[in-house]
């Protein structure tokens, strides 16, 4: 039932997405598995303890968060049942983690932004997005880090996901949702999390793989049928330029849309007045995108979306029919 699981859940969170009401009432799951979070690194990540101490913990307390995650959405699973309206339940709540509606929402908001505000409105709008420093962004960065973060999120935030989620049902997703969290938490190569937060960034590197390359490849099968967007350059991009991206999996979908659109993305960055020195995505492409590029991109996204919702449902069909 987990494909099926995975195609209802696509389909109700592009309808829907995670209604603002329900954030205010009851808050989200990723706030209450990062609450867990910020409890297990103040009481385990203690500046006492040896590096080899602090990788240990760091490993303990991801396996709390795995184990809590798991258990909780298993518990879910198992009290709805393997009935149709089970099913159903089931979708909506795995919708949560899902985020296709809310990410082209943000990503949009930053071109808007830019047209009826300018930069300093783009600046505002991107640093929702992204963990840059926004203020040595000009317009053609801010454009850039919005269509980087588009790319990134595609895989982490929809893909990835759902890929767990038709692989091992509702504790998968959950399990995958909890690890990417704390990796965006604790995964940062600070001086505080560098070896606390070993064990979550480098899980959150291993379950991201296979998502990762999907990704690359349902944005190239959308180059090819969207309009201004192209495939044999999407695909020259990914094959070229994703391995050398200093994370093992966002350079996948990066190289991906800037090859498709003809852009230069990534590169070195500012991140909390330091520069990050990283490869160039789509080698040979304009670094002077804008507003309309984002427009493009989103553009792209939709139509990739598309394509993973209709391999989800093709899947599914073959599934009940046998």
């Amino acid at each position: 039932m987990a494909f099926p699981l995975a195609f209802l859940t696509l389909i109700i969170e592009r309808g829907l997405g995670y209604p603002g009401w329900l954030v205010r009432a009851i808050g989200h799951p990723v706030t209450w598995v990062g609450a867990l979070i910020a409890s297990l690194d103040r009481q385990l990540n203690r500046e006492t303890a040896t590096p080899q101490q602090r990788r240990a913990l760091g490993a303990l307390a991801l396996l709390l968060i795995v184990g809590v995650a798991g258990l909780t959405a298993g518990a879910i699973a198992w009290l709805l049942g393997p009935t149709v309206f089970g099913l159903l339940a089931a979708a909506f709540v795995a919708s949560s983690l899902i985020a296709q509606k809310s990410l082209e929402e943000h990503v949009l908001a930053v071109a808007e932004a830019l047209h009826r505000g300018g930069l300093e409105a783009g600046r505002k709008a991107v640093s929702q997005i992204v963990g840059r420093d926004p203020e040595a962004l000009d317009e053609s960065g801010v454009a850039r880090a919005a269509i980087e973060s588009l790319a990134e999120n595609f895989s982490d935030g929809v893909v990835a996901p759902a890929f767990w989620l038709a692989l091992l049902g509702l504790p998968g997703t959950a399990i995958y949702k909890a690890v990417n969290t704390a990796d965006s938490m604790i995964g940062h190569r600070t001086e505080r999390h560098a070896d606390f937060g070993w064990a979550a960034a480098r899980f959150d590197d291993l379950i991201n793989l296979p998502a990762s390359r999907l990704t690359a490849l349902l944005i190239v099968a959308a180059a090819a049928i969207t309009r201004d967007a192209d495939a044999r350059a999407a695909w020259r991009a990914v094959r070229r330029d994703a391995p050398l991206h200093r994370s093992p999996n966002a350079g996948w979908p990066e190289a991906a849309v800037a090859g498709a659109l003809g852009l230069a993305l990534a590169g070195p960055r500012a991140y909390g007045g330091k520069i990050v020195e990283d490869a160039v995505m789509g080698v040979g492409g304009t670094i002077e995108a804008n507003a309309a590029d984002i427009g493009r991109a989103i553009q792209l996204y939709r139509t990739a979306d598309l394509l993973l919702i209709a391999l989800f449902g093709a899947v599914a069909l073959l599934i009940w029919q046998f």
